[in-house]
């Protein structure tokens, strides 16, 4: 994606929320800004209209009529619909915001939900969604259409909230990158737009998390895919502004005393980017604040992250004790399982155990990862028999 595609994108929830304001049903309308983005990046080549908004809400509008001129019902559709945007006729921010909520409707699935928000809120099209999830164009198309019609059925007046757009946008950022589009950055994007119309320190806890977590991606992964452990990266190549951002809307939204989830997971993030070399990593604080976490989120996965802080905070065996509590058949258990041993001093236990990750292990870097772990372990216990 270039740049003017992207600020092509940043106007899609505006124009998308005319459409709909005037009456357009919402799979069609979506559909017709659709059309109005192709034709924006066909007849833009030589320079944009001083008024881009009012260009594709014109143009939108007579897609979304063109659609609509059915043989079948050709003369009501045209007598309620056809007439002309009034000109400069730009939403609110609740207008833009609506969408969000509408994508976050509660009839959708989670990952229904996630595609009508790239599509529709994020402008993305299908075939740039379909390779980002790595899925056939068809099977992606079919989902954002199901997604429509559940929204057209179910119809606008009950929305999602907050909250589960935010969940919407955190599925999204975790996605990462594949394809030709960056679904971490795309979140971000979209977050930032949420938080300008929100006035929720949750949001603003989301974006920071995001920043924080995205400022240490050029460092967690070689030239080869493989991954590199927290401790082990060369963190100069984080990057120091969004650390430093994050950091800053991360404190402003604790300062507003009403902690919740994302909050708690952004402090985590900052304490982990503010340490200059692992060594000074506040591991007690790190540990505090996963108990903080606890009270929003007690889920396996935060009570597995949790003891690794755990261990690396009052040691190994207080970590193994933490680790105990967490239901054997959680994700990269095994993984953290081996990790802990290892700290504690239990080598064989933990070169079996890194054995059995690598064997559970979600996708191929993590496998290699966990090989190798094994294998180290392996040849230091041959090296010292």
């Amino acid at each position: 994606m270039t740049v003017d595609d992207v600020d092509l994108r940043e106007l899609v929830p505006r124009v998308l929320s005319v459409l709909v304001s005037r009456g357009a049903d919402f799979a069609t309308a979506e559909d017709a800004v659709q059309e109005a983005l192709m034709r924006a990046l066909a007849a833009w080549g030589d320079g944009a209209p001083a008024d881009r908004t009012g260009w594709l809400i014109t143009v939108a509008w007579r897609a979304f009529l063109d659609m609509t001129r059915s043989d079948v019902a050709r003369r009501d559709r045209e007598r309620r619909f056809d007439i002309e945007p009034p000109a400069g006729a730009i939403p609110s921010a609740d207008d833009t915001l609506r969408l969000y909520f509408l994508c976050a409707h509660p009839d959708l699935t989670s990952s229904s939900a996630i595609a009508l928000t790239l599509r529709a809120v994020g402008g993305l099209t299908t075939r740039q969604i379909a390779q980002a999830y790595l899925v056939p164009e068809p099977t992606m198309a079919q989902r954002i259409s199901r997604a429509k019609r559940v929204v057209g059925r179910a119809g606008v007046d009950r929305p999602g909230d907050v909250r589960t757009v935010m969940r919407v946008l955190y599925l999204v950022f975790n996605e990462g990158y594949s394809g030709d589009v960056d679904l971490a950055a795309e979140a971000i994007r979209l977050t930032r737009q949420l938080a300008a119309l929100v006035d929720e320190p949750e949001v603003q806890g989301l974006l920071a998390l995001m920043l924080l977590h995205h400022a240490r991606r050029r460092g967690r992964t070689r030239p080869d895919g493989s991954i590199v452990p927290l401790a082990d990266q060369d963190r100069s190549q984080w990057d120091i502004g969004l650390i430093i951002e994050g950091i800053d809307i991360a404190h402003a939204a604790l300062a507003r005393d009403q902690l919740g989830e994302y909050q708690a997971q952004a402090a985590i993030a900052a304490l982990h980017a503010d340490a200059p070399r692992v060594e000074a990593t506040d591991w007690v604080q790190i540990a505090e604040w996963y108990d903080e976490l606890l009270r929003f989120a007690d889920t396996p996965i935060v009570r597995l992250n949790r003891s690794v802080a755990v261990g690396e905070a009052d040691g190994a065996p207080a970590g193994l004790a933490a680790l105990a509590k967490v239901e054997e058949d959680v994700p990269r258990r095994e993984a953290v399982a081996a990790y802990l041993h290892e700290k504690n001093g239990d080598l064989e236990v933990a070169a079996r155990l890194y054995a059995n990750a690598a064997r559970n292990a979600p996708n191929l870097a993590e496998r290699d990862h966990q090989t190798r772990q094994a294998a180290r372990l392996n040849q230091h216990l041959q090296h010292h028999r």
